[in-house]
């Protein structure tokens, strides 16, 4: 009678084991390949490094060390809480109303008109141009009046003082008698003047003006039938007399009295001779 052995157990699927082995091997071989790569990375690290710590050593520059020390932790600050205030409301208080008096009427001024001013009264003397008072006939006109001598109290006086003549200005001034500055002025001068005039005198006043020279002037008296108050009035414009000395000082503005003769004998001994 025969033995029956048992036949070995033979594998259904040879494929699938042998692509097993195969992935097995790859990923030991990219292991050791990555092994290899970082010891090369460290070793070529570590000559680096010992090379630069050799030409340290060589040239004697000390190594230095030093720690970093880890940033200490900002303290947290809890924030204190304040108590809230109650507001307190407040009332206002009635303010007691003040009467006030009624204010008293003002008093009735009555009104004050303003005086009137009075009409000016119009001048008794008439104010002629050159050409009035060269159309002007003196013959026709009524001699003026001898004036009348005015009295005060005396002033005074230094030898050096203009003495006053006997009549009045216009309005009353005191006249005084003229002084000429640089002398009378000639028959030759006057000529122009003194063309329709027949000799004799003739009796002016006029303001003292600066530079000399005289303004204002009005007619006293003339011989009769002479015209030589026109003359003279006329040529006035010219003459240089000196202002009155009142107390040693000239006074500007003061009047004076000019008496003018032509073609006859002079007989007041302060006026100037020609020369």
């Amino acid at each position: 009678m025969g033995v029956a052995f048992p036949s070995p157990a033979i594998d259904a699927d040879p494929p699938v084991r042998t692509k097993r082995t195969k992935s097995r091997r790859q990923r030991l071989a990219g292991l050791l390949a990555a092994l290899a790569l970082e010891a090369l990375v460290v070793l070529a690290l570590l000559t680096l490094g010992s090379g630069r710590f050799a030409e340290m050593a060589k040239e004697g520059q000390p190594l230095k060390t030093f720690d970093l020390a880890a940033p200490s932790p900002e303290p947290v600050v809890e924030a204190v809480k304040t108590p809230e205030t109650k507001k307190v409301e407040t009332k206002a208080e009635p303010q007691p109303t003040v009467e006030t008096a009624p204010a008293a009427p003002a008093p009735d001024v009555p009104s004050v008109q303003p005086p009137t001013p009075a009409p000016a009264q119009p001048s008794p003397l008439v104010q002629l141009s050159r050409d009035d008072l060269a159309s002007a006939d003196l013959r026709s006109l009524p001699s003026a009046p001898k004036p009348a001598r005015t009295y005060g109290p005396a002033a005074p006086s230094s030898a050096a003082d203009t003495p006053l003549a006997s009549g009045t200005g216009p309005n009353g001034e005191r006249l005084y008698a003229a002084a000429w500055q640089r002398g009378e002025p000639t028959e030759q001068e006057m000529r122009g003047y003194l063309q329709t005039a027949q000799p004799g005198w003739a009796l002016i006043a006029c303001r003292t003006v600066p530079d000399f020279k005289v303004d204002d002037c009005v007619a006293l008296g003339e011989s009769p039938g002479s015209q030589m108050a026109r003359a003279v009035l006329a040529a006035a414009w010219q003459f240089r007399i000196r202002p009155p000395r009142v107390g040693g000082r000239y006074q500007v503005g003061e009047w004076v009295e000019i008496h003018y003769r032509y073609g006859t004998t002079r007989r007041n001994s302060w006026e100037k001779d020609r020369d």
